[in-house]
């Protein structure tokens, strides 16, 4: 039986992912001066306007201006000056920041365990939640081909714009993959949408030949292609009124494309702004790491992993492992090789992960999942 599923992925200069990158330029500002910074920060953006919003515990002391100036230095890394969407030199920016709430730190610097008792030198979590983490052996990165190829897509065209191999076009950029899957492998690429932002002047048809031969031929192998394939550039003519004059954006608003593209679970908890004490953002980090390494190791070709926590409760509620029945061990031996090999407490994950560092802008785009340098990327024997 053939089957068709399809991601999406976004440029570096899409509202919410500006928002993203911002909230993770302050993040990582001060892990860097403080790496037990704990922080939680928002950013709206809008016509003229950033609203940066949030909780942060530090002894990195920075000044209004100092966060004002990240913030500009972060618009204007994206691409936004000189035009009308939002100039990183002119736009308006409003800061209500504060410090985090006593009642959740009470439960991040001991935990439920440690207070009743049971020493495991770990604070609690930050919150309760649930975490997925997944791999599958379709890639050499395992991870899902549509979101691969479409963040692939999306990456080739903001080089393309950067590095000014096609003019006239802004940061402001989406793409989708369609595949076709028969007995559950890839077949061929079914669709491919790509949709960017460009000047009034710019000739659409122009665009179009552009993005076709130095984005998606660069990307897409010919092999997945065929005369069947479908292919939407700029379906509706004109994207001129872009970025965040076209389209508010918001932190945490695009958590498919910054996992999986649709293939796996979510737990609804977004990661950009949030330091490693949060484990929507560190717990989630294990979890792939976990679900990448049970198919490294060869003991399944997709796996999928939950993780569950309650706030003040240093070790997770529950461990889930799925493994849609590729499996070469029993999902129960699996899970007795995950207790055997992580501490997944906190405090575990964050000091084997080595992620008090200021390494989270790296995150922001294109996905956090399936990038080498990342340290939940590594390939241990388990």
């Amino acid at each position: 039986m053939n089957t068709f599923f399809t991601s999406e992925s976004v440029t570096e200069g899409h509202p919410d992912k500006l928002c993203d990158f911002i909230s993770d330029s302050i993040l990582d500002a001060y892990i860097e001066k403080d790496p037990f910074s704990r922080v939680a920060i928002e950013t709206v953006a809008g016509k003229g306007i950033i609203f940066v919003t949030g909780e942060v515990t530090s002894s990195a002391n920075f000044s209004n201006d100092e966060i004002e100036k990240i913030v500009r230095d972060a618009i204007k890394e994206i691409g936004y000056f000189g035009d009308a969407d939002i100039d990183y030199k002119t736009c308006k920016i409003e800061l209500s920041i504060s410090k985090q709430s006593s009642d959740i730190s009470m439960g991040v610097d001991k935990s439920f365990e440690d207070k009743n008792g049971e020493e495991i030198s770990s604070g609690g979590a930050g919150d309760q939640g649930i975490m997925f983490g997944y791999a599958t052996d379709e890639t050499e990165e395992y991870m899902p081909i549509t979101i691969y190829y479409a963040h692939k897509l999306s990456k080739r065209l903001t080089e393309a714009r950067k590095n000014n191999e096609i003019s006239g076009i802004g940061p402001d950029g989406k793409t989708q993959v369609t595949a076709e899957f028969e007995d559950g492998k890839i077949k061929r690429i079914d669709a491919i949408v790509v949709s960017t932002q460009h000047r009034d002047d710019k000739n659409i048809e122009e665009l179009r030949r552009e993005i076709k031969e130095k984005v998606i031929d660069a990307v897409i192998p010919k092999d997945y292609l065929d005369n069947k394939t479908k292919i939407f550039i700029n379906a509706t003519g004109r994207f001129v009124i872009a970025g965040p004059k076209g389209d508010s954006g918001l932190t945490g608003r695009k958590i498919i494309v910054d996992t999986y593209g649709g293939v796996a679970h979510h737990g609804g908890g977004a990661f950009s702004g949030k330091d490693p004490t949060k484990v929507d953002r560190s717990a989630t980090y294990m979890a792939r790491h976990i679900a990448k390494n049970i198919v490294a190791n060869g003991y399944a070709k997709k796996c999928e992993i939950q993780l569950s926590y309650a706030i003040g409760v240093a070790k997770p509620t529950s461990i889930f492992v799925d493994t849609f029945g590729t499996n070469t061990i029993p999902e129960e031996e699996i899970i007795i090789k995950i207790k055997e090999t992580f501490n997944l407490t906190p405090t575990g994950i964050i000091e084997y992960l080595d992620l008090r560092k200021p390494i989270y802008k790296k995150t922001t785009n294109y996905g956090h999942f399936g990038k080498p340098d990342l340290p939940w990327e590594k390939i241990i024997k388990m």
